[in-house]
């Protein structure tokens, strides 16, 4: 079937759902592959997807690739094999997954990504969305700002192997020479370390920190795991107290850490909201529309005043 007859398809479907049943219209199959399950971020984000596409009438396929780029081009190289009608891709390498969307590409089957872009240059991506990363790292600055009262050494807990993190780091990085220079905010970045956006290895790299760094301020870390790691090596050493924690992501146990006064803020992503405009994008798409190639959803910065009337927390 080429993609005007699914168009007719889904139309029809649409307009005359027993009709289409009964004469045995095939349904679309959107295949999914997400950085990791272990992160409830991306575990909400795939349920958005399979939630979305059922509410529409279409089938889900939904991996993992665990942080494995191998893994991931292994996974779509399936998705070809059983000629999925689109793929959605949270890559696990914004680069290396270049090659998995080009055999999607010369298979023609239309390739979109989530939360994580792909720079791979010459990979046909049609639409994306995410978090508005950029927007998110000014906001996580202006919170470490608030943390620290304007002054003082701080560090990021890294993972520049992906699109969304680049984004991350420089909005926060931005932001904060743009508050020296307009006012006087003079808080240093003295260190940038990788911590793979897990909390184990974000423990190991704040211990690290520490012993370079002892009179480190703040840490910025790019993700909530990240952030909890960075807390567990602070609480071990004796020094939450003196060092704030700025996360992102807004998961369960970020914003209880931030209740609980362990993070001082995250700037709050939206998962659902991503993975329903992503099968959007593909309903568009498939029924023949044009569809936008970025579509950015805002975040918004969580206190600890929010987590105190946050009703998912009581």
């Amino acid at each position: 079937m080429n993609r005007r007859e699914f168009a007719a398809a889904v139309a029809a479907a649409s307009l005359f759902p027993a009709l289409a049943h009964a004469a045995g219209k095939p349904k679309a199959t959107i295949a999914v592959s997400v950085l990791t399950l272990a992160n409830p971020f991306f575990k909400d984000l795939a349920d958005a997807i399979a939630a979305e596409a059922k509410a529409r009438g279409m089938d889900t396929l939904v991996t993992s690739g665990e942080f494995d780029v191998a893994r991931q081009l292994n996974q779509v190289a399936d998705f070809i094999v059983r000629k999925v009608d689109a793929i959605v891709l949270c890559p696990c390498d914004s680069k290396a997954i270049g090659t998995a969307i080009a055999q999607a590409n010369r298979a023609g089957i239309p390739v979109f990504t989530a939360d994580i872009a792909s720079l791979a240059a010459g990979a046909k991506v049609v639409g994306h969305v995410a978090t508005d990363n950029l927007g998110g790292g000014r906001l996580a600055a202006v919170a470490m700002i608030e943390a620290l009262g304007g002054k003082g050494r701080v560090a990021i807990l890294d993972h520049p192997e992906v699109e969304s993190v680049i984004l991350r780091t420089k909005g926060f990085n931005e932001e904060l020479e743009r508050q020296r220079k307009e006012k006087g905010v003079t808080i240093e970045v003295v260190a940038t370390l990788p911590g793979g956006a897990a909390k184990d290895r974000s423990l190991k790299a704040t211990e690290d920190l520490l012993q370079s760094h002892p009179d480190l301020d703040g840490i910025f870390a790019i993700n909530d795991p990240s952030a909890l790691g960075a807390v567990a090596a602070l609480e071990k050493a004796g020094k939450l107290s003196r060092v704030k924690v700025v996360g992102f992501d807004g998961m369960p146990e970020g914003k209880a850490a931030i209740k609980a006064g362990r993070i001082y803020a995250d700037p709050v992503q939206f998962p659902d909201r991503i993975g329903k405009a992503a099968v959007a994008n593909i309903a568009k798409y498939l029924a023949g529309d044009d569809v936008p190639k970025e579509t950015l959803i805002p975040t918004e910065l969580y206190r600890k005043s929010d987590a105190a009337k946050d009703p998912s927390l009581k």
